[in-house]
């Protein structure tokens, strides 16, 4: 059965940021979170880290899209 709530430790090492973007992804409301425990530790449902995911190949997708649009290239060649 896979898991249902990830640590903010294993959500840095799939998206490979630091735990203190992770936290920040948490804190900013951009990735949906919940505090857990007496500690109070965060969790991130695998969906809501799937949906952050994909959200942000829709971004990234339209940024680019944008850019070709108008005649910008990311490559920084002279």
């Amino acid at each position: 059965m896979a898991r249902r709530f990830l640590p903010l430790t294993e959500v840095s090492e799939i998206l490979d940021i630091s735990a203190a973007q992770a936290y920040a992804l948490v804190r900013s409301g951009d990735l949906p979170a919940i505090k857990v425990g007496g500690r109070g530790q965060w969790r991130v449902e695998t969906v809501e880290l799937e949906a952050y995911i994909q959200r942000m190949y829709a971004q990234t997708r339209d940024l680019v899209l944008t850019r070709s649009d108008l005649g910008e290239h990311d490559d920084h060649r002279a």
